[in-house]
């Protein structure tokens, strides 16, 4: 059993916590929270010990869960690798692609895991929509939020966006070719809704979309591809796949859906499918995930690479954005 602690026990720190005392593949040894009113209540809620320091809790443990806001994931990142503890880092995993590119260095030098918490890569109706999803060449995305002000000290791009973005560069396995974006600051300092086009050097384009000032959430991507559509339901975790097949009309089912495409082609009979949605707690399961990839020395399923991909693609997005606000 792997011993671990959180270092962060806000929002988000605290669902970690519980999932953590869920799993019998972690032995939960203690938190760290700068706030001393919220560790103490947070310890007693959870019965177990807060940590006085960070240091003290990496010493503690064999394997960093990193909860705490952004600008810090680098520092507790970077102590925790130079003590060669695994660490597991939320989104996005730095402030900077310098500072993802140091942190690689440092994971080398260590010869231990790193995991980066993109959690949608875990997301049940991604898991159950990814088989079908086959070299698409177009993918929409529509990551729309309610406001709220956890989030706000970084631009959507990192905030919300990012998640898509780690999961088109999951899919599409191509270079990037041009990267054009647009986005607008609305009630914070920083975009709060920007929309993004990226063409990759096969051909693909993907054109994203993050809100974090909309009337309603919304979570949706959509793969277009030779011969199917798949759509993806982030937030109700649904997915619908749509496909096509060439078919002799003679013998074809007179209740299917045939699509005529003109003389001298071969119709093609329309499918319906939507796959069976496994139900599981996403960020237990990428928890767990890291845990096996410890124990049995295997490459996380979401590597401190694809992390640092995810990032330096945000900040062309962020810098074209900037252009474009420098133009007008």
């Amino acid at each position: 059993m792997l011993k671990i602690g959180v270092l962060g026990a806000g929002h988000l720190g605290k669902i970690h916590l519980k999932c953590i005392k869920q799993t019998a593949k972690y032995q939960l040894v203690g938190f760290y929270d700068a706030d001393e009113e919220n560790a103490k209540k947070v310890s007693e809620d959870f019965g177990i010990p807060a940590f006085s320091g960070i240091d003290e809790l990496i010493d503690a443990v064999d394997v960093v869960d990193i909860v705490t806001p952004t600008l810090s994931h680098f520092d507790c990142a970077s102590r925790s690798l130079k003590k060669f503890k695994h660490v597991f880092i939320e989104k996005p995993i730095v402030t900077t692609p310098a500072e993802a590119r140091e942190l690689i260095e440092l994971a080398g030098e260590a010869g231990v895991k790193v995991q980066v918490g993109h959690v949608e890569r875990f997301n049940p109706a991604f898991i159950a929509a990814a088989p079908f999803i086959d070299n698409p060449m177009f993918i929409e995305t529509h990551r729309l939020a309610q406001f709220n002000p956890r989030g706000t000290d970084v631009p959507v791009i990192l905030d919300l966006m990012i998640h898509d973005l780690d999961i088109v560069l999951s899919i599409v396995k191509s270079g990037i070719h041009k990267v054009s974006a647009s986005g607008v600051s609305v009630v914070s300092d920083t975009p709060d809704i920007a929309n993004a086009r990226i063409e990759f050097d096969n051909g693909c384009v993907a054109n994203l979309t993050a809100s974090r000032i909309s009337m309603k959430n919304m979570r949706k991507s959509r793969f277009f591809q030779r011969d199917a559509y798949i759509a993806v339901d982030f937030l109700e975790k649904s997915a619908e796949i749509i496909r096509m097949k060439g078919v002799d009309p003679a013998t074809a089912d007179p209740m299917a859906m045939i699509l005529d495409l003109g003389p001298g082609k071969q119709p093609k009979q329309i499918l319906f499918d939507k796959p069976e949605i496994t139900n599981i707690n996403a960020i237990q399961t990428e928890l767990e995930s890291f845990a096996d990839a410890i124990i049995n020395n295997t490459p996380p399923p979401v590597t401190i690479n694809d992390g640092y991909a995810a990032l330096d693609l945000a900040y062309r997005i962020i810098e074209k954005m900037k252009n474009a606000s420098n133009v007008l």
